[in-house]
């Protein structure tokens, strides 16, 4: 993926690593519109950073053609999906009751992308250099204990990635896989505050940096991610799951 020039639909970027990532890349030309559920969020984001909005709910098929047609009526030139939309919830799964909340995670962590890129395929086929951008997370290939239907998403999304570019090679649209670890943003209570995840500056300032520096490449991971994602290649994956859940991902 080059790191300017490009247009860029972001669909769950109304906070958190979607809206920092859609104010850097604005910063370095690329023409960024962000998605999102909250119309009123749109706004505020629109007044305050100059950046184009779309009303989209990734849980929503209709919501997703509908917000597919608009950019591409708008923006005939995009050329870049990120699929930034995900949640995550604690689950327990030693008792019953959890099928309705993990199957509403699977809706947006996982089905999610997978409408969005069928959504939007068209379009960035038809485009001579094209990026379909996935998140996946550290947790896709270690498993924090208790978040077991967002880990077993996210290492859905990893696969999923691999598998369409090899599916999409020879095509003009490359895919590439943002890995993050736990970053400081709202995507869990008590996430922004603690000492056990990455400030979220840092965060964007590297994945940036990676960008431009390795635009070819296939997996965007700062250092701080490479502990979990390459556990099992170092053989030391089971200190790094008892690590892991030993630690309070929470700083609390």
């Amino acid at each position: 993926m080059r790191i300017s020039g490009n247009t860029i639909f972001i669909p769950g970027a109304t906070s958190g690593i979607g809206l920092a990532l859609a104010m850097a890349l604005r910063d370095k030309g690329n023409t960024v519109i962000v998605g999102g559920r909250r119309q009123h969020l749109l706004d505020q984001i629109a007044a305050d950073h100059d950046l184009a909005t779309i009303a989209i709910d990734t849980a929503d098929p209709a919501s997703i053609s509908a917000a597919a047609r608009q950019v591409s009526a708008e923006h005939p030139n995009l050329n870049v999906l990120v699929t930034m939309a995900g949640i995550m919830r604690v689950e327990d799964w030693t008792r019953s009751g959890f099928a309705e909340g993990a199957a509403e995670i699977v809706t947006t962590n996982l089905l999610g992308p997978i409408r969005l890129i069928d959504a939007f395929l068209d379009q960035l086929l038809a485009q001579p250099d094209a990026t379909i951008m996935t998140v996946s997370s550290g947790l896709a290939f270690a498993p924090l204990k208790v978040t077991p239907t967002y880990n077993a998403t996210k290492a859905a999304i990893h696969l999923l990635s691999e598998s369409i570019r090899l599916q999409l090679a020879g095509t003009s649209v490359d895919v590439v896989e943002l890995e993050p670890p736990a970053v400081q943003t709202d995507l869990m209570p008590g996430q922004r505050e603690s000492a056990f995840a990455m400030p979220l500056d840092a965060f964007v300032g590297e994945v940036m940096g990676l960008i431009e520096a390795q635009p070819d490449a296939t997996e965007i991971q700062v250092e701080r991610v490479k502990f979990l994602r390459y556990g099992e290649a170092r053989g030391d994956y089971d200190q790094v799951v008892a690590t892991l859940n030993q630690a309070d991902p929470h700083g609390k």
